[in-house]
């Protein structure tokens, strides 16, 4: 049975530091719809109520441009092993670019993740869980290691170009504002 709490446990955020990986999920009043799978050592539990992720360079930028437009997120967290159960925090979230003040303070929160390019900072106001009993097992192997790989090659003048390129605004046209706030 699905329960609802107010923040997060102590024993649900155990749980979120077993797990490898996340999906988030966003979207505008008129935006398609972006749920994008997380992995590596991005997620932190600050406290019941707040949670931080640090984004890495991708194909696109969907999650930044509707931040900043509507700033409602739902990040979800499916057992694959063990006891089934499905966690999903839902509440308001924004994107500090390493350009913003902030950026140092949540950024040391992380190991040094070539390609980092936005932490999203999310105010959890509530909290679900639900059975993951159609949840499939799954067996972790180990990360991919092709996008830190990629984004060291690419070193930190190719990425900005790969931002400028490629990340400045979403599939809808919304901006990211990924190189500055204008």
């Amino acid at each position: 049975m699905g329960q609802r709490f107010t923040e997060l446990s102590d024993k649900l955020i155990e749980f979120i530091a077993e797990q490898k990986l996340f999906f988030v999920g966003t979207a505008t009043a008129d935006s398609r719809i972006n749920v994008s799978p997380k992995g590596m050592d991005a997620f932190r539990v600050l406290n019941p109520n707040r949670v931080i992720w640090l984004n890495v360079t991708g194909s696109g930028n969907e999650t930044s441009a509707h931040i900043q437009q509507d700033g409602r997120m739902t990040v979800m967290f499916c057992a694959f092993t063990g006891k089934p159960i499905i966690l999903r925090l839902y509440g308001q979230a924004r994107v500090i670019h390493p350009y913003d003040t902030e950026w140092a303070e949540l950024f040391a929160h992380f190991p040094a993740i070539p390609g980092a390019r936005q932490v999203f900072d999310l105010n959890v106001d509530l909290v679900q869980t639900s059975c993951g009993m159609a949840v499939p097992y799954f067996d972790y192997v180990e990360e991919r290691e092709q996008l830190n790989t990629w984004a060291t090659k690419q070193g930190e003048e190719g990425l900005h170009q790969y931002w400028h390129d490629k990340n400045q605004q979403s599939l809808d046209g919304i901006p990211t504002h990924i190189l500055d706030r204008e």
